[in-house]
C-alpha cells in the first residue's frame, strides 16, 4: 500500500520534527507518494528558501494524478456535515479523494483527515 504524505508531515520533516524517523522508514520502503496539490503547497516556500535539491527530490516521488470529481467532493462534504464535522477545506477533501481513488493511506498531522476517515472511509494515520 502507498502512503500519501500530507504537507504537514513534509513541513515537520524539513524542520527535523518528531515524525522524521517514521517518514524515513516509509521513504526507505519506497511507498511514499504525493500529488500536485501537496507539491503546490510545498514548493513555493522551498523556492523562496532556494532549496532546489529538495524540490527536485519531491518532484521525483511517485505522483498520483488528481482526478477531481466535484460531485464526489460535494458528497464528502455533505457526509461530513451530517456527522457534525465542520471546517474541512476543499484542498483536504481533494487530497482525501485522491487517496481514496488510489487506495492510499494518508499520513498527516492535520486532524481533518482523522475526522474525514470517520465520514468517508479513508485510511489516515
Amino acid at each position: 500500500m502507498s502512503v500519501l504524505i500530507d504537507t504537514s508531515i513534509w513541513i515537520d520533516y524539513f524542520r527535523s520534527g518528531d515524525d522524521q524517523h517514521r517518514l524515513d522508514l516509509l521513504i526507505d520502503e519506497n511507498i511514499v507518494v504525493t500529488n500536485d496539490l501537496i507539491l503546490a503547497e510545498l514548493i513555493p516556500f522551498l523556492k523562496v528558501r532556494k532549496q532546489k535539491s529538495i524540490i527536485e527530490l519531491l518532484k521525483n516521488i511517485n505522483n498520483l494524478q488528481l482526478q477531481i470529481k466535484w460531485d464526489e467532493i460535494i458528497e464528502f462534504q455533505v457526509k461530513c456535515l451530517r456527522k457534525g464535522i465542520n471546517g474541512v477545506g476543499i484542498p483536504d477533501l481533494i487530497i482525501a479523494q485522491n487517496a481514496k481513488q488510489n487506495d492510499c493511506e494518508i499520513y498527516s498531522l492535520d486532524t481533518h483527515f482523522k475526522l474525514l476517515s470517520k465520514a468517508i472511509n479513508i485510511k489516515s494515520t
